[in-house]
C-alpha cells in the first residue's frame, strides 16, 4: 500500500489540509468544528510534500496580517 500523506497547515490563520500525493493533491479547508470542505484552490502536480509550505505561502501571501503573518505545518 502506498503512503498517502495528510498534511495540515496554518495558512495565515486558516487551517488547511492537503491529502494525496504529488500529482494527485486534494486541498481542504478545516473548520473550527472539525468539519472540512473542499478548498477553492488546486495544488499543481509539480509541488512536492517538502515544497507545500512555500507553495501555500506564495499562493496566499496577500492574506497575511500583522497577527497572522506566516504559514506553518501543524503535523
Amino acid at each position: 500500500m502506498t503512503h498517502r500523506p495528510s498534511l495540515r497547515f496554518n495558512v495565515f490563520g486558516q487551517l488547511v489540509q492537503i491529502t494525496g500525493a504529488p500529482g494527485n493533491w486534494t486541498a481542504w479547508l478545516l473548520g473550527a468544528d472539525g468539519k472540512r470542505r473542499p478548498a477553492d484552490f488546486i495544488v499543481p502536480d509539480f509541488v512536492t510534500e517538502d515544497d507545500m509550505e512555500q507553495y501555500l505561502f506564495d499562493l496566499f501571501h496577500e492574506s497575511a496580517t500583522p497577527t497572522n503573518g506566516s504559514v506553518f505545518r501543524l503535523d
